[in-house]
């Protein structure tokens, strides 16, 4: 199949024109990565987004596999001198993987059945004779094909080697196996049962000990739960249709008369699927909807993930960060403003005798380093060092005291990253640094650690952990390039997810700026060692040199169109700083005159508002949320009680949300909304701030139930919102730009 069909095929399903999908398939031959595609090449692809790029680039996969794979049949059948023109028609016509391989089953090598036994012993001729189902006496006929040589002694031994050639025939019978297949897809139910003595060992899949639904509607994670408990041998699983609903949809086929013979083939046909069919379409339908889980599953992780990596940053402020601890302590890091450590210490609040020692610790750090912020961790003590610091009476009052999500932290620290970074700190100095890393730029610091190590999906472990990666590194790498990264203080594995580059040239760009120091220019990344045209094209309008003369070197735009930039400064008479300074001049640019045959509208646009706002980052302005300050355990819940929380997963069943108590609770989907809805994610996303309702607690099984029916959406301009712009410890509005050196004076002071 020509792949000007397979364009015409892909541009029909998705709904665009061959054009955009013929210029996408050429750019991903090439070599170009998907942000690239969708930013710079919108001229060729007729502005085609990340989705739908993505979505090109999937299904001409999944084509070009499928055609392999045909080719490969077609030359084995014909290696067999069975391929005829009609079978070749029908290999071509083929148009999924399943239909494909049930044309080629009768013709694929298989090892020594019931049937292949029967043709040895000369029964074929009797097994067509009985297919054809005509009025004749079986037993006479089944004596004929008595033989010693092959150790046929009755005629019910002959007929029976004939009914396991019948039985075959049904089984690799293609339009068959297609009924059968499609009857499973409608009428299936799955069903689970508890292996008997395994109740107390599986308790925790006690929902599913004698379960059943319709297979279809099952959804993602009922599937994993179910599968995850059969492969711990807690539960058995089976899928089939309804009682005999496939013998009759079989018999209807196959069975054509009544007499003898078709009493002969209505045996076969029940042994072909009893023995066969049934299992290899089970066999068939777990994949299938495995497959349909795992997508499910990955896709909500994804969406969850993008989320997560796109939550606001707070900038580059200098940060004191404390991963909360009681027996322990406390380890508390002091950051610059570029996230370097400067000094790490202990306290301990939660000792009544060391307490007024640790306040002093907290407050040193502050006024020595121009601390701008505190970083909280959000897991063991984490609510109690947050009451403790806030309760600190000579603490500035332009500094916010912010809770940061530390689901991950203790991955990151213990990694080889980590290790590299801080080879002379322990893992607790190592996870307080990320803690405050997160707080500043939290895409920057969850790229060094195992996107599914974050935790903010549904069985990770038990989906295709190649398809999840591969996913999972596209959001990443989606992410890392909307933003954009600065080529000058980024991280060798934030360097990594940027277009174009990978590890190896991320490492090349660190050696190259630790030799040379800082980059001074966009240009100077072809000085890189390996860094090729290709490279430099795919990767450069997603890098920022903030230090370069060139102010374009600091935006989004490509160097390739640079020189329209140019053009259009010199048309008004002014330099580009000038350009992207005066909102007037910008007015006077007419896109039409510039114009050309790669260079479109989109692209032009995108320079304009590139010099309206050059390197603008995409995620939302950052907001401090604080919890209930009454709420600190799950005993302090009551029914009935609202309460600010942040969400912390999303699910197919629901969302998980954080209320202060160190324990997340459920929102299940059917209290998400007072409407109908089948997808979470339409209502929530991660780390969005919201109001809940409390509507049931177990404190025993560490349980919450929660509502946000009649409950708004919590955001900036909520009546019932729980958060604020930046603010200091005392609650006063504080602006993220204020300059705290000269306002923390009168505290040395006082120190002295």
């Amino acid at each position: 199949m020509s792949e000007k069909i397979f364009s015409k095929k892909i541009a029909l399903q998705l709904g665009v024109t061959e054009r955009q999908v013929d210029a996408t398939i050429s750019l991903l031959d090439e070599g170009a990565t998907i942000p690239f595609i969708s930013r710079y090449r919108k001229e060729m692809t007729g502005s085609l987004d990340e989705v739908q790029v993505a979505n090109v680039r999937d299904e001409i996969e999944r084509l070009r596999a499928l055609e392999k794979r045909r080719e490969a049949i077609i030359e084995s059948i014909e290696s067999q001198g069975k391929l005829t023109p009609e079978l070749m028609i029908l290999l071509r016509g083929a148009e999924t993987l399943s239909k494909l391989e049930d044309i080629y089953l009768p013709y694929k090598p298989k090892r020594r059945t019931k049937a292949t036994i029967a043709r040895e012993k000369g029964l074929e001729p009797l097994a067509i004779l009985l297919f054809e189902q005509k009025q004749i006496n079986v037993d006479v006929e089944a004596n004929n094909y008595l033989s010693k040589e092959f150790d046929v002694k009755t005629a019910d031994e002959a007929l029976a080697g004939a009914r396991d050639i019948i039985a075959e025939w049904v089984n690799e019978n293609a339009e068959a196996r297609e009924k059968i297949r499609q009857l499973f897809k409608e009428q299936a139910t799955i069903k689970s049962k508890v292996f008997k003595s395994k109740e107390i060992e599986g308790e925790k899949f006690k929902d599913y000990f004698d379960w059943e639904e319709r297979l279809m509607s099952c959804p993602s994670h009922r599937m994993l739960a179910m599968r995850r408990g059969e492969n711990e041998d807690v539960l058995s699983i089976s899928i089939a249709p309804p009682d005999d609903a496939a013998l009759i949809l079989l018999y209807n086929q196959f069975i054509r008369s009544k007499n003898a013979s078709s009493e002969q083939v209505r045996l076969a046909v029940e042994d072909s699927y009893n023995r066969m069919m049934q299992v290899s379409i089970e066999s068939e339908m777990r994949m299938f909807t495995k497959d349909l889980a795992d997508e499910k599953a990955i896709q909500v992780f994804a969406e969850n993930l993008r989320e997560l990596l796109l939550a606001s940053p707070l900038g580059q402020k200098a940060i004191l960060a404390i991963d909360p601890g009681f027996r322990t302590g406390c380890k508390v890091v002091a950051l610059d403003k570029q996230g370097k450590l400067l000094e790490d210490t202990v306290i301990y609040p939660h000792e009544k005798n060391k307490i007024f020692e640790s306040k002093q610790k907290i407050v040193t750090l502050c006024v020595k380093y121009n601390l701008e912020a505190i970083a909280i961790g959000n897991g063991t003590a984490g609510r109690e060092t947050e009451t403790f610091v806030r309760g600190i009476e000579n603490l500035p009052n332009e500094i916010s005291v912010i809770m940061v999500n530390e689901s991950g932290a203790s991955i990151y620290s213990a990694s080889d990253v980590a290790r590299e970074e801080f080879p002379d700190k322990d893992i607790t100095v190592r996870g307080a640094v990320s803690i405050g890393r997160r707080l500043a730029d939290p895409l920057a610091e969850l790229v060094k650690i195992d996107a599914k190590s974050i935790g903010v999906g549904q069985y990770q472990h038990d989906v295709d952990q190649y398809e999840i990666k591969k996913k999972l590194d596209e959001v990443v790498e989606s992410c890392v390039n909307k933003v954009g990264v600065e080529v000058n203080t980024a991280s060798k594995q934030l360097l990594t997810y940027v277009s174009g580059l990978g590890p190896q040239l991320a490492r090349n760009i660190i050696e190259y700026r630790n030799e040379n120091g800082p980059f001074k220019s966009r240009k100077e990344l072809m000085k890189v060692p390996r860094m090729g045209d290709k490279a430099y094209e795919q990767a450069a309008g997603f890098l920022r040199v903030l230090n370069s003369k060139n102010p374009l070197d600091k935006s989004a735009v490509h160097p390739e169109s640079y020189s329209i930039v140019e053009k259009m400064a010199a048309d008004l008479n002014c330099t580009i700083p000038q350009l992207m300074a005066e909102k007037e001049l910008r007015k006077q640019i007419v896109l039409q005159k510039y114009l050309t045959d790669k260079i479109g509208l989109p692209t032009l646009n995108d320079i304009l508002n590139e010099l309206d706002k050059p390197g603008r980052d995409p995620r939302k302005s950052f907001e401090v949320f604080s919890f209930d300050n009454t709420i600190r355990e799950m005993k302090d819940l009551q029914i009935g009680m609202r309460l600010p929380g942040i969400v912390t997963n999303v699910t197919n069943f629901g969302a998980f949300v954080d209320i202060g108590v160190h324990q997340d609770g459920l929102v299940h989907i059917s209290q998400l909304s007072n409407t109908f809805i089948d997808d979470p994610n339409k209502v929530v996303k991660v780390q969005q701030q919201v109001m809940v309702s409390v509507t049931e607690v177990d404190v025993q099984r560490k349980r919450i139930a929660l509502s946000m029916k009649d409950n708004a959406i919590v955001n900036a301009n909520s009546p019932v919102a729980s958060t604020k712009k930046v603010t200091n410890k005392n609650g006063k509005a504080l602006s993220t730009e204020t300059d705290f050196a000269s306002q923390l004076a009168a505290l040395k002071d006082k120190f002295k």
